[in-house]
């Protein structure tokens, strides 16, 4: 059973279709959280980015990764409605395998540090357990 189902999901993110990325979250801990996205071929990036053979951009990896880190930080702020979390910095980024219609992308995100109101994180983006893309 999911920890976060999508209602619950948009009750914290601000995103909306088509940019909210993430389906489900499975596992939500202090330091750490899992975080599913189901891809389909119905996704507009797919229209535009290599027709007739979809692979999921890079940079859409790289921000569901980003929102299922957004979920770990805003469920933590009490006043969360009046907050936006945004992405500043992407290190490290490396993709391994395309990612396709029909994958489910398990994303796990890290926290390697946290001050104040910034926090550094790690991921890993795994489909059927092969690691597809990680950054910081």
């Amino acid at each position: 059973m999911p920890v976060l189902d999508i209602v619950a999901i948009q009750d914290i993110l601000p995103h909306r279709y088509p940019l909210l990325l993430v389906d489900r979250i499975l596992e939500l801990e202090e330091t750490r959280v899992v975080g599913l996205k189901n891809v389909t071929a119905t996704e507009p990036h797919f229209q535009g980015h290599f027709p007739g053979y979809p692979v999921m951009p890079g940079v859409m990896i790289v921000e569901a990764m980003a929102q299922v880190a957004g979920v770990l930080v805003l469920s933590q702020i009490p006043d969360r409605k009046n907050k936006v979390v945004l992405l500043t910095t992407i290190d490290s980024a490396k993709f391994r395998k395309p990612v396709v219609p029909g994958d489910q992308i398990r994303i796990e995100m890290t926290v390697i540090s946290k001050r104040a109101s910034v926090a550094k994180m790690r991921g890993e983006a795994r489909v059927d357990g092969d690691l597809v893309a990680e950054c910081t």
